[in-house]
């Protein structure tokens, strides 16, 4: 089985000279379509951000249809589903798409055949029992014709929803609503007394009030075109009975993403500590005190994976293995 992750970037696929084809961006994509080339493991995980279904703009549905074309080509059967991790019960409104495959030769592919695509994505298919869902909507099914990767690259678009199957090229997608179960919010993971007064915020408070604040600035673009560049309010400070909004790498500096909450004892407004961003995404207290500066304890965090929700796919993957 191979795993990973890979940068959210341009899928784009051009013509070398000597008549290959390139992928011009996304590096790390094509490194993981040799490996399945050259390796040819039975079963893939990979994670990605909720928009790569959606990317690029100007032709929506381009990049992931590259890289199931890459799939198709290469003798696997694709499920993916974008996996909200506050709708199952973790303590971060955290959105990824998952993407799993397998090759056609396994049992587990065999043992899908003969179930309808809605019978997979219902009951049946690796998120179904782990990830349940009370309906879904929006249903598209359509045979993915191509003549090679150029030509999915130049002319592919689809309006992928956030859970969908490809089998031997056919392309089927809906939009799904997940079986919910209740968040742990913030105040069941937070500190508790003894946090440093470092983590307060102390004299910057009128900056980090503005950088949470709505906003409406005029720009220009370069010498004439006057823009309005507009964002909307954050919660000020977060609030404690909700889980927590998505971790980015810049958690813990001075930064509109980063939470901020207060103290339930101090009543001091304060950011979270690595300890408490830890245990957003589900790891083990002082997992990432090893000696790396401090700010590089929140980068981890804001790069990492609900480890929750890869413990509940494990459960499914031991059972696909056992049968294997």
């Amino acid at each position: 089985m191979l795993v990973g992750g890979f940068p959210c970037q341009d899928y784009s696929v051009a013509r070398t000279g000597a008549k290959g084809m390139e992928g011009k961006k996304g590096v790390l994509w094509w490194q993981i379509r040799d490996i399945l080339e050259a390796k040819k493991p039975k079963f893939v995980l990979l994670e990605n951000v909720d928009r790569l279904l959606k990317s690029p703009a100007n032709q929506r549905g381009r990049d992931f249809g590259v890289i199931l074309a890459c799939f198709n080509d290469l003798g696997y059967s694709v499920e993916w589903r974008v996996i909200n991790a506050a709708e199952y019960g973790f303590s971060q409104r955290r959105r990824r798409t998952f993407i799993y495959a397998c090759k056609k030769n396994t049992k587990y592919y065999k043992s899908l055949k003969s179930f309808s695509f809605d019978e997979i994505i219902e009951e049946e298919g690796f998120f179904a029992e782990e990830f349940p869902i009370v309906d879904k909507k929006d249903i598209t099914e359509t045979r993915f014709n191509y003549d090679d990767l150029i030509d999915v690259s130049n002319h592919f678009k689809m309006d992928f929803k956030n859970a969908g199957i490809m089998r031997d090229g056919k392309i089927y997608t809906a939009e799904v609503t997940p079986k919910e179960k209740e968040a742990k919010p913030l105040k069941r993971i937070i500190e508790y007394g003894g946090v440093d007064k470092r983590f307060n915020l102390g004299e910057n408070l009128e900056k980090w009030n503005y950088l949470k604040g709505a906003k409406d600035i005029l720009r220009k673009q370069g010498t004439e075109q006057e823009y309005h560049f507009r964002e909307g309010a954050i919660a000020f400070p977060d609030a404690l009975d909700k889980p927590a909004r998505t971790m980015l790498t810049s958690e813990g500096s001075l930064n509109r993403s980063t939470h901020v909450i207060e103290d339930p004892k101090t009543k001091a407004y304060r950011i979270l500590t690595p300890i408490e961003t830890e245990r957003i995404n589900g790891f083990p207290d002082n997992w990432t005190n090893t000696g790396m500066p401090e700010k590089f304890r929140y980068f981890c965090m804001g790069n990492a994976l609900v480890v929750g929700l890869i413990e509940k796919m494990g459960n499914k993957l031991n059972k696909i293995f056992e049968n294997e």
